[in-house]
């Protein structure tokens, strides 16, 4: 027969005390006078009765849920192609844990508005950690204004949520430069998202600025959108291969999207680099993997996951910051498909 679960009426029971102050003593609810004994003897007999408090008796004590929640603007699809996940999940989770919080996940489909309000509105959540915000993120920003804890991944330009991000502007500027410096003039670009989305955006900028700066004009016809998914690449990439002017490079600013452009590069008969080379952006694991290995721009996904996290834990706790954002660097790997 399976061993009984210890529950706290056991613990106060051995300890002499009521189940009330057990629970108060455990979840270390901040504000009530308990005698210092008494709290070492409920801790004692909590230790050697091998009992934890679960999450629903710790919520109902401090009224908080112990809780934060990622919230990725993607659908679903795109989640299970988000190969960086992992890495920036990880960084999340261990920055949580360490101030004994849980990271609940929630992915929003592009036209849901206010998914993430019902987190709040629930008590499911004590802040909210938004990564890959698009323009029309109002609802975040009064969720900021009422004082909820809020930390972006990402960036919102014009407002002033606090945030977490990659200096994508110099990066992606430099995957393109990289390009020019070995003789392209031509250069595509596919993006990692719908310009929606800021970071969509600021790769572009970097995209144009490299272009500005060796005194290449513009063509609108050498940008086409992604959407997160190899699928959104192999369209992009399709399209600009039925250009009458075919590009000699192409700068995608997402690993995972790249995937894509190069099966419909190598379905279209051509050769990486000789007659088009290729860089991407994020360094996935699989990177170095490819046919042939992707030069790309490197990105400290972890380091990304960790810090946005220890700075929501900081607003969580009453804590001030600093600094409204921080902007993380990003390095240039080279590999064989550009060179």
């Amino acid at each position: 027969m399976a061993n009984k679960r210890v529950t706290s009426f056991d613990v106060a029971k051995k300890s002499g005390v009521s189940r009330t102050t057990v629970s108060l003593v455990l979840n270390n609810v901040p504000g009530i006078s308990i005698r210092e004994d008494t709290r070492q003897r409920v801790q004692q007999v909590a230790k050697e009765l091998n009992y934890h408090p679960d999450s629903r008796g710790r919520k109902l004590a401090s009224g908080k849920s112990n809780t934060i929640g990622l919230v990725l603007r993607q659908s679903h699809e795109q989640v299970f192609a988000d190969a960086l996940l992992p890495q920036v999940l990880l960084g999340i989770e261990q920055a949580a844990t360490a101030k004994g919080f849980q990271v609940l996940l929630k992915p929003l489909e592009p036209e849901d508005c206010d998914g993430y309000l019902h987190l709040v509105q629930e008590n499911h959540v004590d802040g909210i950690i938004l990564s890959g915000p698009r323009q029309n993120e109002a609802e975040i920003i009064r969720l900021h204004q009422s004082g909820l804890p809020v930390m972006l991944m990402g960036q919102l330009p014009e407002s002033n949520l606090p945030f977490v991000d990659i200096d994508a502007v110099d990066g992606s500027a430099r995957a393109v430069r990289h390009l020019i410096e070995h003789g392209h003039r031509r250069i595509a670009m596919i993006t990692n998202a719908s310009l929606e989305y800021t970071s969509a955006q600021q790769r572009r900028s970097g995209y144009l600025k490299a272009l500005a700066e060796a005194e290449i004009e513009p063509d609108d016809s050498l940008i086409q959108e992604g959407a997160y998914t190899p699928a959104s690449g192999y369209i992009a990439m399709g399209k600009l291969l039925e250009l009458s002017s075919r590009p000699t490079a192409v700068f995608v600013a997402s690993d995972v999207v790249s995937l894509g452009a190069i099966r419909a590069i190598k379905k279209a008969g051509l050769r990486i680099p000789e007659d088009l080379a290729v860089v991407g952006f994020d360094d996935i694991p699989l990177a170095d993997y490819y046919d042939p290995p992707l030069t790309t721009i490197r990105i400290p996904a972890y380091g990304l996951g960790r810090s946005v996290g220890e700075r929501l834990m900081r607003l969580v706790q009453g804590e001030s910051l600093e600094e409204e954002g921080v902007l993380l660097e990003s390095e240039l790997v080279i590999r064989k498909s550009s060179i």
